[in-house]
C-alpha cells in the first residue's frame, strides 16, 4: 500500500548541515507541522527538509510510514526528527519502532492536563476538526469569503462589517495578512491600495475615509517592494526604485498625519504582522 505523503522539500535537496523532519499526523499534521516548525525555526543556522505524513489512522498506514522514514534515515546516514500528534498508541508504537528522535505532541501537553485536571482527555482522532459544524467554523468561513470579496478594493460594500481594513501601497503585504486573519482567526478583513492618485490629492480614499477607526496600514522597504514588484512586472516604472520610494514614503506620511496606526512588512512574519494588528486594534478572536 502506497502512503499519502505530502513532501516539502526545500529548494535544494540536498542539505548536508540539516536533518530531514517528518510530520506524522492521524489527521492533516498541520497542528504537528505549525508547532514543530515554530521549534526549528529556533536553529536559523540548520536547513531542515521537511516532510509530512497525514491520515495515519491504521495500523497498515503506520507501517507504511515507518518504512518511509527508515528509508530516509538509511538515504540520510543520520536519524530523522519526528513530530507527531498520533491519539491511537498501537499506531504511536509502529511509529516509535524507527530509529529516530520522536517528540510526541500530544503526550507532551495532554498526559501531564490529564493528571492535573484529574479528568481522562476523549483521545478522539481529529478532535479538531469536528468543530466543521460550530458557529465559530461558520463565522471563519464567512470571514474568508468577505475577505476574498474585499480584496484590494474590489468591493466596497458592507464596509462597516469589518473588524479591520487594511491599507498600503501594492505589493505590501495586504492580501496575505488579511486571508490570515480571516482564516486563523474568524475576521472580517478588508484591504485597500494605496495608489499615486491619493497622493496627488495628498487624502486616503474617499471609500475608506469614513473608518479610520477599523483602519490599520502596512509599509514596507522601499528596495524591498522594488524586488517584489521587478518578479512581477520587470523593468517598468510600477516597480522602479525612484517609484517605489516615493509611494512608500508618501504613504508613511499619509498613515503618521492620519494618525493611523502602522507597521513594516519587510522582516516580519505574516504571524507577527497578524499578532501586532490584533494586538494594536484590541481584537479578539
Amino acid at each position: 500500500m502506497t502512503s499519502s505523503l505530502t513532501d516539502q522539500a526545500a529548494p535544494d535537496p540536498i542539505i548536508p548541515a540539516g536533518r530531514t523532519v517528518f510530520f506524522v499526523s492521524d489527521g492533516t499534521g498541520i497542528t504537528a507541522e505549525t508547532f514543530g516548525s515554530s521549534i526549528l525555526a529556533q536553529f536559523d543556522s540548520l536547513r531542515f527538509r521537511l516532510r509530512r505524513i497525514p491520515f495515519v489512522d491504521s495500523l497498515e498506514k503506520a507501517d507504511d510510514a515507518a518504512n518511509v522514514i527508515e528509508t530516509q534515515a538509511k538515504e540520510d546516514g543520520k536519524r530523522p526528527i519526528v513530530f507527531s500528534t498520533l491519539v491511537n498508541t498501537r499506531i504511536l508504537e509502529r511509529i516509535k519502532r524507527v530509529q529516530a528522535l520522536h517528540l510526541e505532541l500530544f503526550q507532551t501537553f495532554v498526559e501531564p492536563l490529564e493528571r492535573e485536571l484529574d479528568l481522562k482527555s476523549s483521545h478522539t482522532i481529529g478532535r479538531f476538526h469536528h468543530a466543521t459544524d460550530s458557529d465559530a467554523y461558520k463565522n471563519r468561513i464567512e470571514a474568508i469569503n468577505y475577505s476574498l470579496a474585499h480584496d484590494d478594493g474590489q468591493s466596497i460594500k458592507n464596509l462597516r462589517e469589518a473588524d479591520v481594513i487594511l491599507i498600503g501601497v501594492s505589493r505590501s503585504g495586504k492580501t496575505p495578512t488579511s486571508l490570515y486573519l480571516a482564516m486563523q482567526h474568524g475576521l472580517k478583513v478588508a484591504n485597500c491600495p494605496l495608489i499615486p492618485e491619493d497622493f496627488e490629492r495628498d487624502a486616503l480614499p474617499s471609500t475608506i475615509a469614513g473608518f479610520k477607526p477599523k483602519l490599520f496600514g502596512l509599509t514596507i522597504d522601499a528596495e524591498r517592494l522594488s524586488q517584489i514588484r521587478n518578479e512581477r512586472r520587470p523593468g517598468s516604472k510600477y516597480a522602479s526604485i525612484e517609484n517605489c520610494r516615493m509611494e512608500v514614503g508618501c504613504a508613511e506620511q499619509m498613515m503618521k498625519r492620519e494618525s493611523i496606526p502602522s507597521l513594516s512588512t519587510t522582516t516580519k512574519s505574516i504571524e507577527e504582522i497578524a499578532t501586532t494588528i490584533l494586538t494594536k486594534r484590541g481584537i479578539g478572536r
